[in-house]
């Protein structure tokens, strides 16, 4: 539906991944979570010891199955259970728990070439981190993404190296530029993540975020909000601290503000996170997802205001 004077995707006022993917492949199209059973280097001691702060004992996978089951009965699990809901789409499989460039390459090629041939799978979205992709995984990539739609999924969470070393990140804002420019210049897709609510973040930082963010000019960007989850670090030093945790409210004001900056054609995969609700411990308004999305899209509305507004080239 057409918003006159102002930038309009469908009926949303940002390009969600929905939109862009039924543009892009002309149906439904579903992301399904895949599980390798991959590790993470600031878990391992190779970077660092306990991971970041925030990340559960999953390494980011609550909703993909073990990963003691294969690729191809992963997806067919998964496949079998939406068939019901979706009779005719395709789907993307998303490596999700863990860094998945992250340990044997030949392992995680297989890994990546089997998902491949299943049935309906038409890309594959790659979660890990900047720190973790040999020259020989970059080569691959590269070879890949002439073959599928691909996504590589980059964990940034902030620009703020302060930050970083507060949440156990292990690596800095420049090894992700480093490897951005690796990826991009080999014409790979890579989506962004960033967090808002990060430990002692004010809104000027998380700003300063999506305005560095908006000058790489991803493929795709998610937007998350802090999840403090039982039995982590981070929830131990909330305990401790009682450092200010963002209200609904605050966050789809930054959100909202932050959509405003990011480029016309970013696909804004994301705009809130899916907490496990029996983990979460704060803040309990991120597991009512449906309000979160509501009110963005309120707020964008109310200031008549779109993706892009406040772009600069």
């Amino acid at each position: 539906m057409a918003i006159i004077g102002i930038k309009s995707y469908g009926d949303k006022r940002f390009l969600t991944q929905n939109i862009y993917l039924r543009s892009k492949f002309g149906k439904k199209t579903i992301k399904l979570s895949l599980n390798t059973g991959c590790s993470c280097p600031n878990r391992d001691g190779s970077k660092g010891f306990g991971g970041c702060t925030y990340c559960s004992s999953s390494l980011s996978g609550d909703f993909s199955a073990p990963s003691k089951y294969s690729i191809t009965d992963q997806l067919k699990q998964q496949t079998e259970l939406l068939s019901s809901k979706w009779k005719d789409c395709l789907y993307i499989a998303y490596f999700q728990a863990g860094s998945n460039t992250y340990g044997s390459f030949e392992k995680l090629k297989a890994g990546f070439e089997e998902a491949l041939r299943y049935k309906d799978v038409v890309g594959i979205a790659i979660a890990t981190r900047a720190d973790c992709i040999s020259p020989q995984m970059l080569d691959y990539l590269g070879e890949l993404s002439h073959r599928t739609y691909l996504t590589v999924e980059l964990g940034l969470q902030t620009v703020h190296d302060k930050t970083a070393d507060r949440i156990n990140r292990c690596h800095s804002y420049d090894d992700f530029l480093r490897e951005f420019e690796l990826l991009t210049s080999r014409n790979i897709n890579v989506c962004v993540h960033i967090i808002n609510g990060l430990p002692y973040e004010t809104h000027d930082m998380m700003m300063r975020t999506a305005t560095e963010v908006s000058r790489l000019h991803p493929h795709s960007v998610k937007i998350h909000m802090l999840h403090i989850l039982r039995n982590t670090v981070l929830e131990t030093q909330y305990n401790c601290e009682r450092f200010h945790i963002l209200s609904l409210d605050e966050y789809i004001d930054i959100t909202a503000d932050q959509i405003e900056l990011m480029p016309p054609d970013t696909v804004i995969a994301r705009i809130t996170g899916d907490p496990d609700r029996n983990s979460l411990t704060a803040p309990a308004w991120t597991a009512n997802k449906k309000a979160v999305l509501n009110g963005i899209d309120k707020e964008l509305t109310r200031r008549q205001s779109w993706q892009g507004k406040y772009f600069n080239k």
